[in-house]
């Protein structure tokens, strides 16, 4: 609903004959005043709160976008006794982490649903479980974020409670179901990708599919490699190959490798990741076997590469940005004490390319199955 429009803010800029009255800056009142509605509603408006129509909401964001007006950040964080800021710390190697496709794409969905919030994102890569820890405490001791996101959770994940421990609100990023005891994470059903990718080799008449899985531990990678088990069960074929990896493209180089060394290596690979997927087919160009017609690639992700590489990739498309948008917009609500909207990010979706073909040997008696 539309607020009361707000008493005149008295003469504007663009009528003040005085040379340093046209120089002031606007205020939220002009921006009211030019929407025609109250300051309240502006206010509402740049803290992402409800009760204002969206006819008036366009209007507040024209005006101020005209005037040039921004909230002051420093001030609203010190009147809420807030940082103004959201945290995301990132265990990896810093190796690892620049050749990994997900955080950029997250990251620039986490800096959208930031703006015009008035909130900032504090980036912090550690290489280790102790590094982690002391950078939460910081976090916590010194005022520096409202929140954090909790990124690449583990099946023996210590952070939520510590987390709890250190007042700091949180949200699980990570995939669906939810880890026992702890709240619900935001994130998509990599479960169904994984089971969509086997059966779509399986129709094809593959009947040896591997599995390069990420590093061990990673509830993500776990996830995926179970799923890649289930599937493999009720098709009726034995989930024995497979080599654990850690997502990065040497490891599935070397993972390929090993594969492919074995007296009957597959006719077919999931891979726990895109990275790991397109090495893979580097690896079988260099050994003279052809992607899709001797070896049909899988990977997970739909990387901004995948569609680019030769063959091109079939892969599990997420829509990783959105994600990062849902988890900011979670998070801000959970730190201002409003409750959250439900999350509802687009499902996965399997992407059929140039890198997986029918099998060679198609076997005419399991062929209809």
């Amino acid at each position: 609903m539309d607020a009361a429009p707000a008493p005149d803010a008295g003469p504007s800029a663009a009528h003040d004959p005085k040379p340093e009255a046209k120089a002031r800056r606007a205020t939220i009142g002009d921006v009211a005043e030019r929407a025609q509605v109250s300051k309240s509603a502006v206010s509402f408006v740049f803290n992402g709160r409800s009760g204002v129509s969206e006819a008036a909401r366009a209007r507040i964001l024209e005006a101020a976008r005209e005037l040039d007006w921004r909230p002051d950040s420093r001030a609203r964080a010190l009147s809420r006794s807030r940082a103004q800021a959201l945290g995301l710390v990132v265990r990896r190697e810093p190796e690892l982490l620049s050749t990994d496709p997900f955080f950029p794409q997250f990251v620039a969905g986490v800096e959208s649903g930031l703006s015009g919030l008035g909130y900032a994102l504090v980036l912090q890569v550690v290489d280790g479980e102790e590094t982690e820890r002391a950078a939460y405490h910081q976090f916590a001791r010194e005022s520096r974020v409202d929140g954090v996101f909790l990124t690449d959770l583990r099946a023996d994940d210590e952070r939520p409670a510590q987390l709890d421990g250190l007042g700091l609100p949180y949200v699980l990023v990570g995939p669906v179901p939810p880890v026992d005891g702890r709240p619900r994470p935001i994130g998509v059903d990599d479960e169904a990708g994984v089971r969509r990718a086997v059966r779509h080799l399986y129709a094809l008449g593959h009947r040896s599919i591997a599995h390069v899985a990420g590093a061990p531990g990673y509830v993500h990678s776990d996830l995926r490699r179970r799923a890649w088990e289930r599937e493999m069960v009720e098709l009726g074929l034995e989930p024995d190959l497979v080599v654990v990896a850690d997502f990065s493209g040497a490891s599935g180089a070397r993972a390929t490798h090993e594969l492919l060394d074995l007296p009957r290596p597959p006719s077919a690979i999931v891979y726990g990741n895109d990275l790991m997927a397109i090495a893979g087919i580097s690896v079988a160009t260099e050994r003279g076997i052809r992607v899709p017609h001797d070896l049909s690639v899988v990977g997970f992700d739909d990387v901004p590469l995948a569609a680019f590489v030769v063959p091109p990739l079939t892969t599990v498309r997420q829509e990783v940005i959105e994600w990062g948008r849902a988890c900011a917009r979670t998070l801000i609500a959970l730190v201002e004490g409003r409750e959250p909207e439900e999350v509802r990010l687009p499902p996965v979706e399997f992407v059929v390319r140039g890198s997986t073909a029918a099998a060679r040997h198609r076997p005419g008696a399991a062929a209809g199955r």
